[in-house]
């Protein structure tokens, strides 16, 4: 049998995006083989504070780190196609990832592997989201772990029961799924934290933070409409 299509899915408010989501997306989609990534930013996010950037802005910002992201796998010679997808900016009502997995599942069919991509915290995060026990029926998890966030410390039973049912070893198993595999990976330590960066841009050093952190792209759209001040 071959090996299905590979489609990797990084959600996220991208408030802003950073170089800790592009590190993300290009580990995962070097390891899994990605035939493509799709940006999601999310339209309502519905655990976040109020006072986050419009979602249509934050396309625009997700698009601009899109361009840094192909420049990074065009030098890094990775062939994944990236795509931003407004799915959940165009859905009415509360941005939720179970809504966001059925509907695509149904655009790419059975036969394609989708593969949501996060960090740690959102692992252990996931009983708090809407209809989480079902997300496995129609993606697969690839997990990135997070300073500070070890999984063993901090699981609850829930995420305990979720891996003994779900992990799997090697990326070969996940690469061959369709869905409802999890794969953790300890190779790559990424901090994703989008509001810890926008408070550090209020501070004093803040070209400093902003060019350390942010793709230069999303940078100058940040620069020319006065964002995170």
């Amino acid at each position: 049998m071959d090996t299905p299509k590979k489609i990797g899915i990084l959600g996220g408010t991208f408030d802003p995006p950073h170089l800790g989501h592009l590190k993300l997306a290009t580990h995962f989609a070097k390891v899994l083989h990605l035939d493509a990534l799709l940006l999601i930013p999310s339209g309502e996010p519905w655990q976040k504070d109020t006072g986050i950037t419009p979602a249509e802005i934050r396309l625009q910002l997700t698009e601009a780190a899109g361009i840094d992201l192909a420049r990074a796998f065009l030098y890094l010679q990775i062939p994944t196609q990236i795509g931003v997808d407004r799915i959940e900016i165009d859905r009415a009502g509360p941005s939720y990832a179970i809504d966001t997995a059925k509907a695509l599942r149904e655009r790419f069919g059975p036969d394609v592997s989708l593969i949501w991509l996060m960090g740690a915290d959102s692992l252990l995060n996931l009983p708090s989201w809407n209809s989480w026990g079902q997300l496995l029926d129609f993606v697969n998890f690839a997990v990135a772990s997070r300073p500070h966030h070890k999984i063993s410390e901090n699981m609850s039973a829930e995420i305990e029961v979720l891996l003994a049912n779900h992990q799997c070893a090697d990326l070969d198993t996940l690469e061959k799924s369709q869905f409802g595999r999890i794969y953790l990976d300890n190779s790559l330590s990424v901090d994703l934290s989008s509001t810890e960066l926008r408070n550090q841009l209020k501070s004093t050093s803040r070209s400093a933070i902003a060019s350390e952190h942010i793709p230069s792209h999303a940078l100058e759209i940040i620069t020319n409409l006065g964002l995170y001040k």
